[in-house]
């Protein structure tokens, strides 16, 4: 495996060390000494020789190569990645990628949960998208207000950090923040409800509201403001060229996902099957995006729907970076092939030199063998690798984690309850097998249900018969017609009642006092009836078919 090196020569090396991972078959390379494992946004990196200049401004994490302080951290984050000082004594080999992903297995009791959602800002008065100046002066504020870490790409400050948690704009100035990995669900629940109050103690005296949805319901493409991320106009740039629906996907959506850990090559992708059959009952559950542009666009999730659609409309050669990746279930399937897939994968971007580099449609592979024409004889770094697996938008997503994706944005009320139907709701629908005999003290040293291995296997027996064509069906359905899906002898709803009656079980016997958090999920399952049905009743009845309404519904 490559060491890793300062590219200033000064003042750190990452010496590489060998460690097992809880798996019969692979040997897992721990990527850094002292490297954090559970979060891929922070790596030890020292550059000596700048430091000393960053005393004048101690509350500023730079990005862009200009320094920092002697033993902290530099956020290694896809807006911007960080300046190449770290990179490879020697080259990068496919292995080392494998060894990347690898390195994210912990034992169970170190499972944490972690969330991400995103919102949009809009003007009180005009219902108007908040511009970037309002932005920047909302993140200056905050920072001031609340002791973050200020991130800044050049002159422009792009995000947040405190400790584990860090605020970040998406392409259209969607403000996401992305949570620290959690034990419990009160935990993740009040750093959701501190996040909420910092913010709204700052924008009420600005004039500016957060709306919980997962389309922007009123303001077309040209309203949106476009972010000062260098990645984005690359990405602008391109979206186009491969599918109509790009730049929708880009700067008029919102998603919550939850991120969930593995202890080994086997149980990811036992987790990764399960979370790749059982998303679209989540996008169900979870609908809350029927506007566009002021009127109903005919789907309940149109976040969706444009994922799907544009997965499908993408050339021969980007159709992989989105959708339900059938290789999952190969039997071949586990971190090697993960990566094979990423490494071809069309890369976007490259950063070098504080300047971003145009690699849009060009192969990782090739990048690996120092083939990129930009950039001729230039190699990766662990750094590159870890940006462009950000640029992979999959249903479940791998990193060192998984990530679950199929949720839309909705209000605070929900942002609770996703995290509690993934690690409690799917992966206890046969938790009363293990019969009553099974004490709340035996969930204690682990996060959740989700972690059980009885349960777990469980599902995957459950859903091991579901053809590929089944798979894709709810896929493509779901964003439409929601629970009301037909599935087999049923309705998707049918399978939907049985998840959430099983998850409060699960969560009572667990004995945190959690299952309020199932509240809004459980009323859904009830009625049959999704967040975006009853927003469409709202706008054809009480709204009187206008939509401004849903701004007041759905803020924060």
């Amino acid at each position: 495996m490559a060491a890793l090196i300062s590219r200033t020569g000064l003042s750190y090396y990452i010496r590489p060390e060998i460690a097992r991972c809880e798996t019969e078959q692979n040997v897992i390379f721990n990527m850094a000494h002292n490297m954090e494992a559970s979060r891929p946004k922070e790596s030890w990196v020292g550059l000596s020789s700048l430091s000393q200049n960053l005393d004048k401004t101690p509350r500023i994490s730079q990005l862009d190569g200009a320094g920092c302080k002697r033993g902290h951290r530099v956020i290694v984050a896809a807006s911007p990645p960080t300046e190449e000082s770290v990179v490879a004594a020697e080259p990068l080999t496919k292995e080392d990628l494998v060894g990347y992903l690898a390195s994210g297995c912990k034992p169970k009791e170190n499972w944490r949960i972690g969330t991400e959602h995103e919102k949009f800002g809009f003007e009180l008065a005009t219902l108007r998208p908040m511009k970037y100046e309002q932005i920047a002066d909302l993140l200056n504020s905050i920072a001031e207000r609340f002791d973050w870490d200020k991130i800044m790409e050049g002159d422009h400050i792009i995000g947040l950090k405190q400790g584990k948690q860090s605020i970040s704009l998406e392409p259209g100035g969607q403000f996401e923040l992305s949570g620290a990995p959690l034990e419990t669900l009160h935990q993740t629940c009040a750093e959701v409800n501190s996040h909420l109050y910092q913010v709204k103690a700052v924008t009420e005296e600005m004039g500016i509201g957060f709306l919980g949805t997962g389309f922007q319901p009123k303001w077309g493409l040209n309203d949106i403001p476009i972010m000062p991320k260098g990645r984005y106009e690359i990405m602008r740039n391109y979206m186009p060229k491969v599918g109509s629906l790009g730049l929708d996907m880009m700067f008029r959506t919102c998603t919550v996902q939850v991120n969930l850990d593995f202890s080994s090559e086997s149980d990811m992708i036992r987790k990764f099957r399960a979370g790749l059959a059982l998303q679209p009952i989540a996008t169900a559950l979870f609908a809350n995006s029927p506007f566009t542009e002021g009127k109903p666009n005919g789907y309940l999730s149109m976040r969706r729907f444009i994922s799907v659609t544009f997965c499908q409309i993408w050339t021969d050669t980007d159709n992989n970076r989105a959708g339900m990746l059938p290789f999952v279930f190969d039997e071949s399937f586990g971190f090697e092939q993960y990566v094979d897939y990423a490494l071809d994968v069309p890369m976007y971007f490259v950063y070098r030199n504080k300047k971003y580099i145009d690699c849009s449609g060009m192969s990782f592979r090739d990048f690996l063998a120092g083939k990129l024409p930009p950039i001729p004889g230039e190699l990766p770094t662990l750094n590159d690798w870890e940006n462009h697996l950000t640029t992979i938008f999959p249903e479940v997503r791998l990193k060192r984690y998984l990530e679950m994706r199929g949720a839309d944005g909705g209000p605070w009320r929900r942002l609770c309850a996703l995290p509690a139907f993934w690690v409690f709701g799917f992966f206890s629908l046969y938790m009363h097998t293990l019969g009553a005999g099974f004490s709340c003290a035996q969930f204690r040293d682990v996060v959740g249900i989700l972690y059980d291995e009885v349960s777990l296997q469980n599902i995957i027996d459950m859903t091991s018969d579901w053809t590929l064509e089944e798979r894709q069906m709810l896929r493509n359905k779901v964003p439409k017609t929601g629970l009301k899906t037909p599935f087999r002898d049923g309705l998707l709803r049918h399978v939907a009642e049985d998840v959430v009656k099983y998850a409060k079980d699960g969560l009572e016997r667990r004995g945190y006092k959690e299952t309020a958090f199932l509240n809004e999920v459980a009323e859904v399952v009830r009625t049959g009836v999704t967040p975006a049905e009853k927003l469409l009743e709202l706008y054809n009845g009480k709204w009187g078919q206008c939509v401004d309404p849903v701004f007041e519904e759905l803020l924060y």
